[in-house]
């Protein structure tokens, strides 16, 4: 059988597998079942098979699982119930080998896992949320990152992730803010090409490489309202430019796989839109992965955006547009057939996506390889240089927002240490959304760090919570204050949670999604499903921080949380802000580390931060046209995108624009001078940003184009250089064709997109 023949070209074991396969068997190949229901683990740690699913391969057989491996109250798997590592491959390969020895054709599954910050099963190493990573404006660091990711996931038998996440923050009141690396579609382009280069590698078919699926396409942070999966009012030019940018460099990274997003645009699903998934994404960017829906999204053409009216026309409409697999629905299955037989979708149609996915499954090398080491697993999963690794990330991720005084970093000789606040040691609050069930001592909060990091002096930590994310209760503020009033400074941990609550969260069992409740328990605040009208601190945090502010104590506030914060109050008030997002496993130590100076922070704001709500949207990659101010405010927010202070000082100079008059096809190189001023080594973010001063569409005020994180030693002067080219001065113009005008064009470089110098090119 020529399938079988790995020396063969990838496509032409595909048409010899179509040609031997039931029309049944196609379609099982674009279903993909929730992979926790296909097994029983028994008392001995295996598992077997379920008999539902032995009769659901003989119907017809199943392409892909998902979540095979992922545990958290929507998949009630546990600790105490879920697989180790060892067991988690091992559980894989049980259910592969079935597939494989007992379908007529074998043709293996591909196991689909989620990876936002680490892969989401029990015992793998929990990184930082994306929110944070891009914070730290260092894709090199990320690529490194996903390296890890893949290795540990791929060691379990996980061949694909839905991940990485390349939507554009419009609105941070959205509850998946955290799920995404910012506002600036060039900022989260050079994340996703990270993402694609770190978990694909140079070889999908090795042992430490798994697909990329790059997702939410396309819109989906730019929902009306901030509210989930709400429809995007945009605008085709405004599509390219924003949204649509950071995919088209994702795909061209080589990225095998894209997920359409649950939102419409003007009017059409996303799931069933054509011109994104044909027209715009295989035609015009060359894309030769596959389409994979999010959960349940087919579902909803019928139930939810209804463009149509039944089961049968909702998938031919999703497979006629792109979209080759169904995440976690029942829709392809039930409906697939008849949408043949009555003349809604062709053989044709079915055989085109069959052959998309069974293509890449010949790619990932799942045909020779199917199956999983198991041993490999124990050794690689969670190894102490990834918990190392994490802890950098963190530590890069961190945003120093204020310091007055130069109250950070905290002298070693404090006597006393008051660590005071709902996060200061709630594990889950600082490893954010999709996370897995975690041992305790896998996970450093911010007083397990500051004990570790004090662990050698004299000094005392007096710890109190105070009170909870949410709820009114202030029981615990008698003994905050009374702790606080002991020390020389105080450290408040306040801000948000999206953890699930881990076996009482209330979560809908249709897409997985939390629901909000008023459980006295519930501290989730944010997100998949938890949008918010406002960014102020939940229950009675502010209070708090309020009454620890009359003690006249140095007042340091440390953010952890999955979406920006806005407290005037605590702006104007606290001696020193950190933003540390969540931060991981590690979290707590890249917190001390931070607070004590053993790192200098060098995280900046991959999101504008508001002085209030109402001036929402606020990102800075807004338009000329965009007015001039409220009646009790300007438009300028609290923190720019861009901003992060340091406990050095950077003083920028001798901008040089070569040439400074080049045409439309040339290229400028701009280079700037950077000295660290201050008498501590650190690293900065250089960014370039252009400004186009005329033009036959209205353009951004400045849009970010170049950046690059340095590091320097007290003293220390370097140059550095970028390159400008077509890509970072053209638009879409009137015919909504990529041009470059001629036209003067202000490039600004600096710290933050609030200031920098300013040299001016010009395009003949």
């Amino acid at each position: 059988m020529s399938y079988r023949n790995a020396s063969l070209p990838a496509k032409e074991r595909v048409q010899d597998l179509l040609s031997k396969m039931t029309r049944a068997e196609k379609i099982g190949q674009l279903v993909q079942p929730f992979g926790w229901k296909c097994y029983r683990k028994l008392e001995d740690g295996t598992v077997e098979v379920t008999e539902a699913f032995k009769e659901q391969l003989k119907a017809g057989g199943v392409g892909s699982l998902y979540g095979a491996l992922r545990a958290d109250p929507w998949t009630g798997v546990t600790l105490d119930t879920g697989l180790s590592p060892q067991q988690g491959a091992e559980a894989v390969n049980t259910i592969q080998r079935y597939a494989v020895e007992q379908t007529r054709l074998g043709i293996p599954i591909l196991f689909g896992e989620e990876c936002s910050h680490g892969h989401m099963a029990i015992g793998a190493t929990v990184f930082p949320v994306p929110l944070t990573i891009g914070s730290t404006w260092n894709p090199t660091l990320f690529k490194e990152m996903c390296q890890v990711v893949a290795a540990e996931t791929r060691a379990q038998g996980g061949a694909t992730t839905y991940s990485p996440v390349l939507d554009v923050v419009r609105d941070p009141r959205w509850g998946r803010t955290e799920e995404n690396f910012g506002e600036d579609p060039v900022l989260v382009a050079e994340m996703g090409v990270a993402a694609v280069e770190g978990l694909q590698g140079d070889d999908l078919a090795s042992e430490s490489s798994v697909l990329a699926t790059l997702k939410h396409y396309t819109a989906y942070g730019s929902s009306e309202g901030g509210r989930n999966g709400a429809p995007a009012h945009i605008g085709l030019r405004e599509l390219h430019e924003v949204d649509l940018y950071p995919f088209r460099k994702a795909v061209e990274a080589g990225a095998g796989s894209v997920m359409p997003a649950y939102n419409e645009i003007d009017g059409v699903p996303c799931t069933s839109n054509r011109y994104l998934l044909h027209d715009v994404l295989r035609e015009q960017w060359g894309f030769d992965g596959f389409v994979i829906t999010d959960c349940g999204a087919i579902n909803m053409l019928v139930n939810g955006h209804n463009t149509a009216a039944t089961g049968e026309e909702a998938v031919a409409a999703s497979l006629k547009a792109g979209v080759e697999m169904e995440m976690s629905g029942e829709m392809l299955n039930k409906y697939a057939d008849s949408a043949i037989e009555q003349g809604w979708m062709d053989e044709a149609d079915l055989d085109l996506a069959v052959g998309r996915v069974l293509e890449m499954k010949f790619r990932l090398g799942l045909f020779e390889r199917p199956y999983a080491d198991s041993e490999r697993a124990k050794v690689v999963i969670g190894r102490p240089e990834h918990k190392q690794l994490a802890r950098q990330v963190a530590a890069e991720g961190i945003v120093l927002l204020k310091n007055e005084q130069a109250t950070l970093p905290l002298s070693r000789k404090l006597s006393k240490l008051a660590v005071i606040g709902p996060n200061a040691h709630a594990p889950y609050h600082q490893l954010g959304d999709y996370t897995s069930p975690q041992r305790r001592e896998q996970i450093v909060t911010v007083l397990d760090g500051l004990r570790a990091k004090l662990s050698a002096e004299q000094a005392e930590i007096l710890y109190a919570p105070g009170c909870r994310v949410r709820g009114e209760d202030r029981d615990g503020f008698p003994l905050a204050l009374e702790q606080a009033g002991k020390a020389d400074a105080i450290v408040v941990v306040v801000g948000g949670s999206s953890a699930r609550d881990f076996g009482e969260g209330s979560i809908d069992l249709r897409t997985g999604a939390s629901n909000v409740t008023d459980n006295s328990w519930n501290d989730m605040e944010c997100g998949e499903g938890i949008d918010r009208t406002t960014l102020h601190l939940t229950g009675v945090q502010l209070e708090l921080v309020q009454e620890l502010r009359k003690l006249g104590k140095p007042l340091v506030v440390v953010y952890i949380n999955g979406r920006p914060i806005t407290e005037p109050w605590i702006d104007e008030q606290a001696d020193a802000i950190l933003e540390a997002w969540y931060p991981g496993q590690e979290g707590g130590h890249a917190v001390a580390d931070i607070l004590f100076g053993d790192v200098n922070p060098s995280g900046k704001l991959p999101v504008s931060i508001p002085k209030e709500v109402g001036q929402l949207p606020v990102y800075y990659h807004s338009r000329r046209t965009r007015g001039k101010r409220y009646l009790e405010t300007d438009l300028a927010p609290r923190y720019p995108f861009g901003y992060g202070l340091s406990y050095t000082t950077f003083e920028y100079r001798d901008l040089r624009i070569e040439p400074a008059v080049i045409n439309e096809s040339g290229e400028a190189t701009v280079t700037v001078q950077v000295e660290n001023t201050g008498t501590v080594a650190g690293a900065e973010v250089v960014q370039l940003y252009v400004s186009d001063l005329a033009a036959s569409v209205t353009r951004p005020e400045k849009a970010l184009k170049r950046f690059e994180k340095i590091e320097l030693e007290p003293g220390a002067t370097r140059e550095v250089s970028f390159v400008l080219n077509r890509e970072q001065l053209e638009l879409v113009g009137l015919d909504l064709q990529a041009v470059v005008e001629p036209g003067a064009f202000d490039i600004i470089v600096g710290p933050s997109s609030a200031e920098g110098l300013v040299g001016r090119l010009t395009v003949e």
